[in-house]
């Protein structure tokens, strides 16, 4: 009998462009901030001390500060090697606004509406809504064929596990429910048959006692 396949989605450490407040694409990227750096110090302690995740594939979209996410933790999942995978990159704000302070993009577009229509256009020379989505189920869905009966770990972002629930889970594009991922939680998703999953658990950061969740701003 084969295993089940399975998918656990890390979101990335605290990274310099939310504590920057600027949008970071990949593009302009800088990996994590110092608290985000022991946020991931701190998940790779828990798994290198409860071995609760045997992975089979390590791997973390194209942005630094998942990259840096997966490097931290790649010793306590067997020195997997990280690849890179572009799909499971965050919304992609596009090379005009990668970069540009949140504040700034505010007073001139306003607050994007990500409520209501998918294909409407927040990020001039960006992704919509839905080409995100798009890219991110095309891109969960090439890597659980090519890994079936395996354990895939991914270091992502809050949209692309958002993404993942509404892909996976067959749960509306838009609307509906809204998501609070906590940097270095462990989002755990397993295929029980073909087309169907099932969530094993959702923003698990117990690592994270006595850690901070954010940067102190002055």
């Amino acid at each position: 009998m084969t295993s089940p396949t399975r998918l656990v989605l890390v979101r990335h450490g605290e990274s310099n462009t939310t504590v920057a407040r600027v949008i970071g694409g990949h593009r302009t990227c800088s990996g994590l901030s110092a608290v985000g750096r022991k946020q991931a110090e701190a998940l790779a302690s828990r798994l290198a001390r409860t071995h609760e995740i045997s992975a089979d594939l390590l791997v973390a979209s194209n942005f630094a500060r998942a990259i840096e996410t997966a490097e931290i933790i790649a010793p306590a999942l067997g020195e997997l090697p990280v690849v890179v995978d572009p799909e499971m990159g965050e919304h992609d704000p596009g090379p005009e606004l990668d970069g540009v302070s949140f504040e700034a993009y505010l007073e001139k577009h306003g607050m994007p509406d990500w409520e209501n229509d998918p294909f409407g256009v927040s990020f001039a020379g960006g992704e919509t809504l839905a080409e995100f989505q798009y890219r991110v189920g095309r891109g969960l869905h090439r890597l659980v064929e090519e890994n079936v009966g395996r354990t895939v770990v991914v270091a992502c972002h809050g949209g692309v596990i958002d993404a993942a629930f509404r892909t996976l889970l067959r749960l509306p594009m838009t609307g509906s429910f809204e998501l609070r991922t906590t940097n270095t939680s462990l989002t755990e998703l397993i295929r029980v048959r073909v087309g169907r999953w099932q969530l094993l658990r959702y923003n698990d950061a117990a690592h994270l006692e006595g850690v901070p969740l954010e940067t102190q701003r002055s």
